[in-house]
């Protein structure tokens, strides 16, 4: 077990659920979920430097914080999640699988603020998430998804559901592709060690739905774009 396995059972955790609990109280007195967006993205950037990770942005002129986009991209590590929260300046909600919603505390928190859950495997209710989550487009809050909807063990990436991409459509809103790097180095899956290390951030400029015929085009380009910027990093 390395140091920053320890470091984050025994600080990052605790430090995590009070920050929930705060935020769950919080957003009872205002119920947009600003206050768990601020919080969590504070701890996004307290885990890195504790757990000496670094993280370099590439790309930050190419998105306005004003504005309002569905972010996705590649998902090769448990890093990612506070990474994006705390390195990508918008007012930013996840899409998350419906199962972490009954997590007491971190249920609790992750719904008041705002966050879209998702039972996968009922195409009723994933597609209400879809419309929840276009919704929550449309009030002026990013949406974060991860199209390849799991995990990949190599950092190569797997392929696009197509989801995401209706969404972006429904609500109107460019897709900002974010390309992750070195994560799958740091967090390894199926492993509860955590390394130390570097991880690279590469955003990509915003797509247009408009500009595209359908879901299916526009999750290619977004694919396209985060494929190659891997590629330039060694990873395929």
């Amino acid at each position: 077990m390395t140091l920053q396995t320890l470091l984050f059972f025994l600080v990052l955790i605790p430090v995590m659920f009070v920050g929930m609990l705060v935020s769950t109280i919080l957003n009872l007195f205002n119920p947009t979920g600003d206050f768990f967006h601020a919080i969590a993205a504070w701890w996004g950037r307290f885990a890195a430097w504790l757990l000496g990770i670094s993280i370099e942005v590439e790309g930050e002129g190419n998105y306005q914080p004003d504005k309002t986009y569905l972010v996705v991209s590649n998902h090769a590590g448990m890093a990612d999640i506070p990474l994006i929260l705390g390195s990508i300046h918008l007012n930013l909600r996840f899409m998350a699988k419906e199962e972490l919603g009954r997590i007491p505390v971190f249920g609790w928190a992750i719904k008041t603020g705002g966050y879209v859950l998702v039972k996968r495997g009922q195409k009723k209710e994933a597609m209400q998430s879809l419309l929840d989550a276009a919704n929550t487009l449309k009030n002026g809050r990013s949406i974060h998804i991860f199209p390849e909807g799991t995990r990949s063990e190599t950092g190569a990436m797997l392929p696009f559901k197509r989801g995401a991409f209706i969404v972006a459509i429904k609500a109107g809103v460019p897709v900002l592709p974010v390309t992750i790097s070195g994560s799958h180095l740091i967090t390894p899956k199926k492993s509860l060690k955590i390394n130390r290390g570097k991880i690279r951030l590469i955003i990509g400029k915003p797509i247009e739905p408009g500009q595209y015929k359908g879901a299916d085009e526009l999750m290619h380009a977004a694919y396209d774009t985060i494929s190659s910027n891997l590629a330039k990093e060694g990873i395929v």
